[in-house]
C-alpha cells in the first residue's frame, strides 16, 4: 500500500499537469506518401493512364494507403513501399476514362529536406494540442526540436529527412515513427540500421534518443544555438516597416511586435506561466491574432556597454501580430500589469518590454496607466534620438541600449548610454 503525504500529492499533480518542464512535442510536416498530391510534379496523384516514375538514383520510402491503378511504374535502385492493409497497386491497360491523357508523373525528391529547417515543424504543448491543431509559436532556433523534446513523424506516413548538424549527434528525448515511440537509445539505433531507417534518416550526424527531460521548472536551454547559422540559412526574412524592428534571441529575422523580458526566482514555472498567459490574454478577442513565443534565454551582460563579462538567464516572451506591432504593445503592457499585481506569487522578480514603436519600459513600480501616460508624453533626448552625435560603439545604440528608461519608486531614471547601466545614472527625481 502506497501512502502519499501532502507534498508528494502536490508534486504528483504538478507532474501530471505540466509533465517534464519545457518539453514540447514537435511534429515533422512533410511526408513521402503516395496519396499526397504535392509529392508529384503533376500536382495530382497518378491514375490508371499514367506512367509513374521514381528517380533511379534516389532512395525513397513511400507509404501507400490505398490501391492505385497505373499503366507503368519505373522504380529506383533502392527504395520501399510501405503497404498497410488495403494498400497496393494494379496494372491498367491505359483505359481509365476518368484519367485523361496518359502522362508521366514524377515523384519529387525529398532527400533535400533538412531537420534544421524551422518551416518543416509544428510544435504543441501536448499530444492533444497537436492533434487539435493548437500549435505553439517559437523563435526559429526553438521551432526545430530541442534536446528535451518529443519528436513525432505522423502515424500512417513515411518521410525522408537530412539530419546533418554542426555537431556529431542530434539529441532528443524520443522519436515516434509509424506509430511506434522510441525512447531507448539501443532500440532506436537498431531501427536506424534497418532498411526503412536508412531510407528515412540520412546525413552526416546521427539522431539519438533517450535524453533526460528538463528538470528545471524555469525551463532549460534548447541546445540548438550551435546550429543557429544552419537554421537561419533555411529562412528568408521579410522586410520590416515598423519604426524600430526588434531582434529576439534565437530568431533569424527582425520582427515588428514586442519583447517582454522576465526576471525570475526559484519559484517560477515556465509551463504554468505560458498556460497563464494563453488563458488570461490570448483568448480575448482583441489578442486572438497574436503569436506568443516563450523561452529561457541567456542575455549577455556588458561592462561599460562594450566588454562582455557575464550571461544571465531570463525568460523571453516574443509577441507578434503580423502588422505594425501596436496590438502587441498593448498586450505587453497588460502582461506587465499582471506581473505587477501577481508577480510575487508567480516567482517573478522583475519585467521589462521593448516595442517596435520605439517604446521601452523597465521595472514595475508604477501603475500601467502611469506607464502609458509617460510613454505617450515623453520628451526627446538628443543623445538617444541622434546617435550620429556619438561614435558608433557596439551595445550603445543597438538592442542592448534599448532599456533606456527605468521606472523606480524614487522617480524616473535615464541611463547614460556611454556608461554601464549598472554603474551610472542621472536622477531626475522630483
Amino acid at each position: 500500500k502506497l501512502v502519499l503525504g501532502p507534498v508528494s500529492v502536490f508534486l504528483l499533480l504538478v507532474v501530471c499537469l505540466f509533465g517534464a518542464a519545457d518539453a514540447l512535442y514537435k511534429q515533422w510536416i512533410p511526408d513521402t506518401n503516395y496519396e499526397n498530391k504535392t509529392n508529384w510534379d503533376t500536382g495530382s496523384v497518378p491514375c490508371g493512364n499514367n506512367i509513374v516514375q521514381f528517380s533511379a538514383q534516389r532512395k525513397v520510402s513511400v507509404y501507400v494507403e490505398t490501391v492505385h491503378s497505373v499503366q507503368e511504374m519505373r522504380l529506383p535502385v533502392d527504395g520501399e513501399f510501405i503497404l498497410p492493409s488495403g494498400g497496393g497497386f494494379t496494372v491498367s491497360n491505359g483505359g481509365d476514362p476518368g484519367c485523361g491523357g496518359g502522362v508521366t508523373a514524377q515523384f519529387k525528391d525529398a532527400e533535400s529536406l533538412q531537420w534544421f529547417d524551422p518551416a518543416l515543424w509544428q510544435a504543441a504543448a501536448s499530444l492533444d494540442d497537436l492533434e487539435k491543431g493548437r500549435f505553439l509559436f517559437s523563435v526559429h532556433e526553438e521551432s526545430v526540436p530541442c534536446q528535451y523534446d518529443n519528436v513525432l513523424f505522423r502515424a500512417g506516413s513515411s518521410f525522408c529527412v537530412d539530419t546533418t548538424s554542426n555537431q556529431p549527434s542530434v539529441p532528443v528525448q524520443s522519436v515516434s515513427v509509424l506509430g511506434k515511440k522510441f525512447s531507448s537509445s539501443s532500440e532506436f539505433t537498431h531501427y536506424l540500421g534497418s532498411h526503412s531507417g536508412r531510407l528515412q534518416f540520412h546525413g552526416t550526424s546521427s539522431l539519438s534518443v533517450g535524453a533526460s527531460g528538463c528538470s528545471d521548472a524555469s525551463g532549460c536551454d534548447c541546445g540548438n544555438s550551435a546550429n543557429h547559422n544552419r537554421i537561419c540559412g533555411t529562412v528568408t526574412c521579410a522586410p520590416m516597416s515598423c519604426k524600430k524592428p526588434l531582434y529576439p534571441t534565437g530568431h533569424c529575422c527582425d520582427v515588428c511586435g514586442a519583447i517582454v523580458t522576465v526576471q525570475y526566482s526559484s519559484g517560477f514555472n515556465l509551463e504554468s506561466y505560458r498556460n497563464r498567459l494563453q488563458h488570461l490574454f490570448l483568448g480575448l478577442p482583441s489578442y486572438q491574432s497574436i503569436q506568443l513565443g516563450m523561452s529561457k534565454v541567456l542575455k549577455s551582460q556588458y561592462f561599460l556597454g562594450v566588454i562582455p563579462h557575464a550571461a544571465a538567464a531570463e525568460i523571453q516572451i516574443v509577441l507578434l501580430d503580423g502588422e505594425s506591432g501596436a496590438v502587441t504593445e498593448a498586450l505587453a503592457l497588460d502582461i506587465l500589469k499582471d506581473v505587477q499585481a501577481q508577480g510575487s506569487n508567480l516567482g517573478i522578480t522583475g519585467a521589462e518590454f521593448q516595442a517596435s514603436s520605439g517604446a521601452t519600459i523597465v521595472g514595475l513600480p508604477l501603475l500601467v496607466e502611469e506607464i502609458r501616460d509617460f510613454t505617450d508624453h515623453g520628451f526627446e533626448n538628443p543623445i538617444f534620438n541622434k546617435p550620429t552625435m556619438m561614435p558608433e560603439v557596439p551595445g550603445i545604440y543597438g538592442s542592448e541600449a534599448a532599456n533606456s528608461i527605468s521606472l523606480m519608486p524614487s522617480g524616473v531614471h535615464f541611463v547614460n548610454p556611454a556608461y554601464d547601466e549598472n554603474e551610472t545614472s542621472i536622477d531626475f527625481t522630483a
